[in-house]
């Protein structure tokens, strides 16, 4: 048994990574363009890496530069994006994760008419993938909301976010829904209780009557509210459209088999899945509701909200993969940094810079954790692995680990689908370098493709092919047959 032969081998980048021309066309601010680059603070410490306040705000949207602002610059992916995608191309791409920056299309969220401009660019992004024979999968919210509706509303806590973004999903629709058939409503929707402000808008000093978690598990609910009523819209106005979920998959396992060790990792387990079962299942997990009480958190719904999830489920799961974590009830474990999240330190595996633990059978045991629980289609939409790549004097990137990660998951994916995983595809995060969400660091580099930029903005924005980008060309054109 081997992929199957449509299987959508490919990578996945977002609109605020790469994009830059952060006030080009009419676009509005979004969160991403007030994330700060903060060299002084330790990698590892996510914490503060992603604090914002009002004041941090107030400042950045007063400094009309890039510098100290990554993400509002990018790679200039907006102005190359025929280069960079015929670069795709080259590799043999069969697939391209992307995502769509709200505020080119609602400056503010909030507008009545979308900005032609965005609609333009786009367009002109998807024709090119199709001249390609590239799939476009697209993500409409990818840590990129207006930040006009964060400072108005404290983003998601507010109602009225559910029927703007359903809007704006709208508008997507209708202008690309005949160049796009995958698409995903909210990157690692589970992500707001880990950043609210990235992920949702939410700023903890603007949550007067209410407390941060309350805020975090309300925003939750109006995008589970929105997305589904974003999957209904997309069914009805894109025949044979395909609408999924996304989940960051934090696969945990005790650190022993103490049984406080094991309780705590299941309870890790459960709380990353209940967003996915809300989004396929329809309903509020029972223990998931119950958890909720017991913290004393009253979720507002109006009276057709349950019946909303359970009458527009997703129709397939995407996830990304990037390490594993540990639980244990020992509070004098030694900890290291994950993907946004902190955990035990596992002494059998490997870890980046960054303090990413490289867990390649984790992938597998995800993969058959998800098959057997959801029995939808499944897609690996972000995994890889953040290097500082050099240049060597005659300008090339040997990027040998790399490939040695790849190759390691994607031999357990293979064998994952040998066991009877309904796998569609594949994106790697990222297969170009670009800025990361988490530190806004350009040299947290992930791509097949380097491109020439430092972390204050300088250099020529060159794109180079490393190593990995051969290596992954004959993966594709393979299926997967040739890792080595």
């Amino acid at each position: 048994m081997h992929l199957r032969k449509d299987f959508l081998w490919g990578g996945a980048i977002s609109a605020n990574q790469v994009e830059g021309a952060w006030n080009s066309d009419d676009k509005g601010m979004s969160v991403a363009d007030v994330a700060v680059f903060k060299p002084s603070i330790d990698v590892k410490d996510y914490k503060a890496h992603n604090t914002i306040t009002s004041e941090m705000i107030a400042d950045a949207k007063n400094d009309p530069e890039t510098k100290w602002y990554p993400k509002r610059r990018g790679i200039d992916f907006y102005h190359r994006y025929q280069e960079d995608i015929q670069l795709f191309a080259e590799m043999g791409f069969k697939a391209l994760r992307i995502s769509i920056a709200w505020t080119r299309l609602f400056p503010t969220g909030e507008e009545e008419q979308a900005n032609a401009a965005g609609i333009e660019f786009y367009r002109n992004v998807f024709e090119e993938l199709k001249k390609n024979n590239i799939e476009p999968i697209v993500t409409l919210s990818h840590y990129e909301m207006p930040l006009a509706l964060s400072e108005k509303y404290n983003g998601w806590v507010e109602r009225k976010l559910v029927d703007l973004f359903v809007k704006y999903a709208e508008v997507c629709f209708k202008e690309f829904g005949s160049y796009v058939k995958y698409w995903l409503t909210f990157n690692e929707i589970d992500s707001v209780g880990r950043h609210p402000f990235i992920t949702a808008g939410i700023v903890e000093d603007q949550c007067i009557d209410y407390s941060l978690e309350e805020a975090v598990y309300q925003a939750l609910h109006h995008q589970y509210v929105a997305a589904a009523l974003a999957t209904k819209r997309c069914h009805e106005i894109i025949p044979g459209s395909q609408m999924g979920c996304m989940l960051t998959k934090l696969t945990t396992y005790p650190t022993t088999c103490k049984p406080e060790d094991v309780l705590l990792a299941l309870e890790s387990n459960l709380n990353n899945y209940a967003h996915a079962d809300i989004q396929i299942f329809g309903k509020y997990p029972q223990l998931y509701e119950q958890q909720l009480r017991n913290k004393g958190i009253k979720i507002i719904k109006t009276a057709i909200d349950d019946q909303i999830l359970e009458e527009n489920t997703a129709d397939y799961l995407a996830f990304s993969y990037y390490m594993s974590r540990t639980e244990s009830a020992d509070s004098n474990r030694e900890q290291t940094a994950g993907n946004t999240i902190m955990g035990v330190k596992n002494p059998y595996l490997p870890s980046t810079e960054w303090g990413w633990q490289i867990d390649s059978v984790g992938l597998k045991i995800s993969l058959l954790e998800l098959q057997d629980r959801y029995n939808v289609p499944l897609i690996i939409v972000e995994n890889g692995m953040g290097a500082k790549d050099e240049c060597t004097s005659d300008g090339e990137i040997h990027d040998t680990y790399r490939i040695d990660y790849l190759r390691k998951h994607i031999k357990e994916m293979v064998e994952a689908v040998e066991l009877g995983v309904d796998l569609f595809g594949y994106t790697s995060w990222a297969p170009i370098d670009s800025i990361s969400v988490s530190t806004s660091q350009m040299s947290k580099r992930y791509g097949y493709i380097y491109v020439d930029q430092d972390d204050l903005g300088e250099g020529t924005l060159e794109r180079v092919r490393k190593e990995s980008f051969f290596w992954y060309k004959n993966v594709i054109s393979s299926n997967g047959e040739v890792l080595e």
